[in-house]
Order: C-alpha cells, then structure tokens, then sequence
C-alpha cells in the first residue's frame, strides 16, 4: 500500500461523481505496506480507501472483489466494495484500474495478544469452512514455480549461505505434496496490518489482492508466520495455541493436514522471504514505499526447519 500512483484532488473528484458517495472533503496516501497506491478518502458521506492498482490486470480484478463482497455478506468481517452508479465495483483512474471499498473502523497491530490470535483465527477458520462456496478460480502466482524463477533471478546478488539455504529448501518443498490437502479460496497475505482491529475485537480483514486458491493450510501457515512469531523468527506458543485452537472449531484440520504442517510453514516463510529479497534488490520507483526486512523471513524459516511443530 505504498504510494506509486499520485492523483490530485481535481482527478479525484471527478472520479467520485461516478459514485453516490457524496463529496470529497479530504484524502491522503497511504504508506503501508509495498503492492498497490492506496488513499484514504473521506467524503460528506464516510470514509473509504481507494485502491489504485499497479500490477494486476483489469481482467484479474473481479475475483478478489467479489470474494471481499461474498465474505463481507456470509458474516467474515471484510471491508465491502462500492459499485459505481452502474453497479460496477472497478473503474479506471489514471489509466489504470481503480476502486473504492468501505473504510473499516481500527487499525492494524504490531504486537498481538493471545485474545487477537484467537479472534483472527476463528475468522479465518469461519472464511475457510465456507471457501468451497465461492466459485471464482486463481492459481497462486507466487507457488513453487514462482519460488523457483525467484531464486535464479536473485542469482549472485546472494551469498553462499542464503543460495544454499534457498537451494535446499526448493528441494524440499518440490518433494512436498500440496495439491492433495483440503483447496479452496485463500486470503495469502493474512498479515497484522491486513487485519483491523478496536482493541481486542477483530473489525475486518483487509487487502485481499493476493488472494488465491490453494491449500487452505498454507494459508493457516502465512497467518501464523507473522501472528504468532517473536522477534528471533521463534514461535510464541500462546499465541501460536490460540489461534489454532479457534480455527480448529470453524474448520477441523485433516489428518493429512496434520502431517503436512511442518512443510506449510516452511513454505509460507520461503514465499515471503523471496518476495522481500526481491523488494530489496529491484525495488520499484514510488513516491512512498517500504521495504521490509528480508531476514525475519529467513530467521523464521530457520527456525522451522529446526524445530517441526505439531498441529
């Protein structure tokens, strides 16, 4: 949610007369996170967060927008879309695809409590116990083969230990046997700035633009990696029991999920040490942008590898 995309409040404005969401009175970038430019956007009507996006395609669009409106009407707190006066949710601005959705109250955490953990993972639970409902279909783009691409295009910008590192667990993860776990819609990106929160109740789950169908355990895994990790990549364990333990009442977890676990964490900390690698060696022009430290991926991915938890 970095800035790449700067609008002025003429090109705003006029971008609001398509809406029956009243007149601007206010509206600032937003600096979190790294994918999309982001606004908020107050109007004589609410507040909103526009969303101007920088690398998917117009065509990709409707599936995270309908998911963010299916889970939003079936009781996940999600942030709604706004239809334009012709019923559509995505418009252009910029020349680029654009579109506003609800303002939720809250904000993110840095440093989440047990009661949190377990507020998230019920919802997640709840959102994967419903995920075969949903009909929209999207192949993970940041799967094994996009680890596989990543890694040769960091190439020598590594040292030794992390080439190794990677190498191995590359291997170790095309041995693993993901697509046989339970598959449905997937949030991906489930990280403490992508969930509100007032306090200790859960307002919403936010940034749906990775959003996927995969193994709903990887999920559970990318979840887990940031919510209930400390600082040295270790995992907290009474956030860690929280969490699972209210997912596990939406959704109980397979006996082939149960297995599975170890390689799931492993895989979500590799995906996002990858992507932060990334970041950091080609990062992209933006007005405002953040980079994220590479290395607490890699402590946690570490970590796992030494220490297989139990599901």
């Amino acid at each position: 949610m970095s800035v790449y995309t700067t609008i002025s409040e003429e090109e705003l404005t006029s971008f609001l007369s398509h809406y029956r969401v009243g007149t601007l009175r206010a509206f600032a970038g937003i600096q979190a996170g790294i994918e999309n430019t982001n606004y908020f956007v107050t109007t004589s009507e609410g507040e909103f967060v526009l969303t101007i996006f920088e690398q998917l395609q117009w065509e990709e669009l409707p599936y995270f927008l309908d998911i963010m409106a299916f889970l939003a009407e079936h009781e996940v707190p999600s942030a709604h879309p706004i239809a334009d006066q012709k019923g559509d949710y995505l418009r252009h601005l910029k020349e680029k695809p654009a579109a506003l959705v609800q303002r939720l109250s809250g904000g993110g955490v840095d440093h989440p409590n047990p009661i949190q953990c377990a507020e998230l993972g019920e919802a997640l639970g709840r959102m994967h116990a419903m995920a075969h409902n949903f009909s929209g279909q999207r192949s993970n783009p940041r799967g094994i083969g996009w680890c596989q691409n990543s890694i040769q295009q960091l190439g020598t910008k590594l040292d030794a230990d992390e080439q190794t590192t990677l190498a191995d667990e590359l291997a170790f993860q095309n041995s693993s046997k993901r697509e046989a776990l339970p598959q449905g819609v997937i949030h991906a990106d489930l990280f403490r700035d992508n969930a509100l929160f007032v306090e200790n109740h859960l307002t919403g789950i936010i940034d749906f633009y990775y959003a996927c169908n995969d193994a709903l355990l990887y999920d559970v895994a990318v979840t887990v990696n940031d919510w209930c990790v400390d600082s040295d990549g270790s995992i907290n364990q009474e956030r860690y029991q929280a969490l699972l333990e209210q997912y596990h009442q939406q959704r109980p977890f397979s006996e082939a999920e149960q297995q599975a676990w170890p390689a799931m964490l492993r895989a979500a900390a590799l995906r996002f040490w990858l992507s932060r690698l990334l970041d950091l060696h080609f990062p992209r022009p933006g007005e405002m942008t953040h980079i994220k430290d590479p290395k607490a991926f890699r402590n946690i991915l570490l970590w796992h590898r030494e220490n297989p938890l139990p599901l």
